[in-house]
């Protein structure tokens, strides 16, 4: 993922000896406070059931969870039609999280000034950390959805960011157990891919760490924007799962626009496959593996009108390929450990390496045009990646969460024939993450998490140099919150 390009990576460090010393004494009145927890409120007031029913920790889905979910948030019994609700019951849930955090972005390019008779005047630049530190807010998740009718199931989340811009993160329906069988549900609209481990039910909240880079990752200076798995898509899926979903399988078909709506890419599409199969190990708990692939295309190229910047929407052609693909695992270790693991290859058409694509903010760094050619020395850029995150689940209450991610890359988009080859680490990243959220209490109308967290980022080859022969960049970020829905 582009470190210097894309706001929502936000950056930190660490802070003062107080804050360390209050942490402490709350963390100590964690441990002591402990009390029964009931599940999420949409859900929760149309079935009674407590929280750890279906999270192993609020937002993230354990296996009883998941069922619910690929079931079509059904329980496959006489209350699932809405007819037999309460007339009062209205499935929504806002969700919307206050915040103190402290960012440090490293190696930044600064002007230098000079004072002559009391004019400032710009002499240079120089590198240097940015830190900066305050309350702040998240974006408001306004959360509906549940079934129309037994077998009929929708979810609509309009979402905004923290300054109440709004946009339709998901829009969605689902046809569930057709022809009277789990193997065959058809949901169509806006939604996140079937990714095993959900980054729409992460349990941290920092710009680096509030997302798998994984799912993100662009080498630098390419231009598909479009094979973003932790991003929510505009197509079809079709998905299916044993009674008991131990076994599960999803297919989708999917625009090429990263789910921006008004077709502006024009003829492009992409599939996502996953399956996945989960075995009992007596009392280690249940263990589930899998893979997933996303095989797409998306256009290099569009038609312009009045110059060779104005693009007519729509009008993409030129369309090269891309994938990714990878295996997944969700391992128990008894009743308190956990821990997940996703890997990556990744692969992107060198017309991608060069720049070319990405349409989808009006504008294209480059246009494949009648009589383009690629660079001497231009190839595919090729990655690898593996993410791990292990949870310490203390109580239904309280969950110890940790994070490794790193990117690798195999190979570069420019060659050692390119005029400017690049060094075979350019825009490697390592992250790390750490942090702990305590839910004090989950009631079938509200829920509350006090959550504190720290991330860590490092990337190779992406800050600006003025001579000096390091360029990677470290970042950083501390977040203490309040994250609740109601």
């Amino acid at each position: 993922m582009h470190v210097s390009t894309r706001s929502r990576m936000r950056k930190a460090f660490c802070v003062a000896p107080s804050l360390f010393s209050l942490a402490a004494i709350l963390f100590s009145l964690v441990l002591g406070c402990s009390q029964p927890a009931k599940a999420l409120p949409a859900f929760a007031r149309k079935y009674g059931l407590r929280c750890s029913a279906c999270h192993e920790s609020w937002p993230m889905l354990n296996y009883f969870g998941q069922k619910f979910k690929d079931n079509g948030y059904q329980l496959m019994n006489d209350r699932d039609a809405p007819i037999w609700q309460n007339p009062g019951y209205w499935p929504v849930t806002f969700r919307i999280t206050p915040i103190w955090h402290r960012v440090s972005t490293g190696r930044n390019l600064v002007d230098t000034y000079s004072s002559v008779g009391g004019v400032s005047t710009i002499t240079g630049a120089a590198i240097q950390r940015i830190t900066k530190s305050g309350f702040d807010l998240s974006g408001l998740d306004f959360h509906t959805g549940g079934t129309l009718e037994k077998n009929f199931s929708f979810y609509v989340l309009p979402s905004s960011d923290n300054t109440a811009s709004f946009h339709f993160e998901t829009v969605m329906a689902r046809l569930d157990n057709l022809f009277g069988s789990p193997w065959l549900n058809v949901k169509l609209g806006k939604f996140e891919l079937d990714n095993l481990l959900s980054e729409k039910r992460i349990l941290t909240l920092t710009g680096n760490g509030g997302i798998y880079q994984l799912y993100h990752f662009i080498p630098q200076g390419d231009g598909n924007i479009y094979g973003q798995m932790g991003d929510n898509q505009l197509g079809l899926e079709v998905m299916g799962h044993s009674w008991d979903d131990r076994t599960r399988y999803s297919a989708s078909l999917l625009s090429s626009n990263n789910g921006q709506p008004g077709l502006m890419q024009g003829n492009a599409y992409t599939g996502f496959f996953a399956a996945s199969q989960a075995f009992d190990t007596g009392k280690a708990g249940v263990q589930r593996v899998g893979f997933y692939a996303m095989v797409g295309e998306a256009p290099t190229a569009f038609l312009t009108s009045g110059g060779a910047s104005s693009y007519i929407a729509g009008s993409g052609f030129g369309n090269k390929s891309f994938h990714r693909e990878g295996f997944v695992g969700q391992f128990y270790l008894g009743q308190h450990v956990d821990f997940q693991v996703v890997t990556q290859h990744g692969w992107d058409n060198a017309w991608f390496g060069q720049g070319y694509g990405d349409l989808i903010d009006g504008s294209a760094a480059n246009n494949n045009t009648a009589g383009t050619t690629l660079p001497v020395g231009a190839r595919a850029p090729t990655w690898n990646g593996v993410l791990v995150e292990p949870h310490y689940v203390y109580s239904p209450q309280l969950i110890f969460i940790g994070r490794f991610e790193t990117i690798r890359m195999s190979q570069q988009a420019n060659g050692p024939a390119s005029a400017n080859p690049s060094a075979s680490n350019f825009g490697n990243i390592s992250t790390y993450t750490v942090g702990y959220r305590y839910n004090p209490f989950m009631t079938s109308r509200a829920g509350f998490a006090w959550h504190n967290e720290y991330n860590w980022l490092h990337q190779d080859g992406t800050g600006p140099t003025l001579g000096l022969n390091s360029t990677n960049v470290n970042t950083s970020e501390l977040l203490l919150g309040f994250d609740f829905d109601f």
